[in-house]
């Protein structure tokens, strides 16, 4: 058995283990398949400050890393003899590859993976780590966008868990998608404000966490590290090796309150407004221990005006780009109906929609698909998603964003 340490934060609550885990002489800790229903639980189990092990062979990052070496000896032309006898590192280990293939997200790994790389802030391979997350991220997002925005608002307003790594995956590709369609800017352009965006609050992620699930107020303590987090994130990035000025300027004033048109800003204070408004939507979507999400359509809207109450031509552009009733989010119909939206309109306000609950207030298989610039199928209202009571299958639903609209019988 040849035993590696794993972040215990990556175990993800409420769901079933994908690995044993052991100690370090290999006694078993908590078997695969268990699932961990809490943070008590997890520490209950396994013990406060243990560290944790999981054989090579059971590893997702220990497979991912293999497959990568060995597909780089073959474009590299190494003997076979070579090839077969390969071992893996821990640099192998450490570079966390991700190979950009044409398999449909796992979204619940992709929040794994982000909330392991905003949490290593030691790795010298930290840079080249989140160079290969971001173009992973888009590529999924390119070749699907619908099926990007549904997953990840799904889970923001779904869960709590792990809501620092899914609120920056969402707040990066819808600024991703904002820049490339609608605001025309150049692939180099849109890749730093991604990379941005995933990493605005690398100074806070773990009180970001925390504080998702805390009912009391912030202490004196946590609020001042939310109002020093801006400045404590650049620090780090450039501790971590980022050098690029538009990304440490962008992730810096990422709170700035500066209204007026994006022509009359640097290039990084563009990029630092656009974060600024797609991150006020997304935080407004997550759940908290003392609140409640707002529906993405309110939550797009209060994006729409500046400070001055003027139609902030960033928030203009995040609702071109993910609609008002955004991939992932529920609405009725004019039919009394509710569907959940799984594709972009021609227009913010006409996507096409699932059915999720009939008029008569049974629930659907969710194969029934509306065309809401029909008249008759028309959106007359948000519906929380904590009055749905229909539970997802999550699969199901990314596979039906991937159809074209040609494709479909309305």
């Amino acid at each position: 058995m040849n035993l590696v340490t794993i972040n215990i934060t990556n175990v993800r609550i409420g769901h079933p283990l994908p690995y044993t885990l052991r100690s370090a002489d290999g006694t078993l800790l908590a078997q695969k398949g268990f699932v961990v229903e809490s943070k008590e639980m997890l520490d209950e189990k396994i013990g406060n400050g243990v560290t944790v092990y999981v054989d090579v062979a059971e590893s997702e990052a220990y497979r991912r890393a293999y497959v990568g070496k060995l597909y780089d000896m073959v474009l590299e032309d190494k003997a076979l003899g070579k090839i077969a006898g390969s071992e893996i590192s821990k640099q192998d280990l450490d570079s966390d590859r991700v190979d950009i293939n044409e398999g449909p997200p796992d979204w619940l790994d992709l929040q794994v993976q982000a909330n392991s790389l905003l949490r290593d802030t030691q790795s010298d391979q930290f840079v080249k780590r989140l160079d290969r997350f971001q173009k992973l991220l888009r590529n999924y997002a390119y070749r699907n966008p619908n099926g990007a925005l549904f997953g990840l608002i799904y889970l923001s307003a779904t869960e709590v868990h792990l809501y620092s790594a899914t609120h920056a995956m969402l707040v990066s590709v819808i600024c991703g998608l904002a820049a490339r369609e609608v605001l025309g800017w150049s692939p180099e352009h849109e890749e730093t404000l991604s990379k941005a965006a995933l990493t605005m609050n690398i100074g806070m992620t773990e009180l970001q966490d925390r504080l998702a699930q805390q009912v009391e107020p912030p202490t004196p303590e946590q609020r001042k590290l939310i109002d020093e987090h801006t400045t404590r994130s650049v620090m780090m990035l450039e501790q971590l090796g980022v050098k690029d000025p538009l990304w440490l300027e962008a992730v810096r004033d990422h709170h700035n309150k500066s209204p007026g048109r994006l022509s009359s800003k640097t290039e990084g204070q563009r990029m630092a407004r656009l974060i600024q408004r797609a991150d006020m939507f997304s935080a407004r979507l997550s759940p908290r221990a003392t609140r409640v999400p707002t529906s993405p359509a309110a939550a797009m809207q209060a994006s729409y005006f500046d400070e001055d109450r003027q139609i902030d031509e960033a928030g203009a552009a995040l609702i071109k780009a993910v609609g008002i009733y955004s991939p992932g989010s529920f609405v009725r119909l004019a039919t009394n109906e509710i569907a959940v939206v799984i594709h972009r309109g021609l227009n913010t306000t006409t996507p096409r929609v699932a059915l999720l609950v009939n008029r008569d207030g049974m629930p659907s298989t969710g194969s029934v698909i509306r065309d809401t610039s029909q008249r008759d199928y028309r959106i007359v209202a948000s519906v929380p998603h904590r009055e749905v009571k229909v539970k997802l299958n999550l699969e199901q639903f990314l596979t039906m964003t991937s159809v074209a609209a040609s494709d479909r019988q309305w």
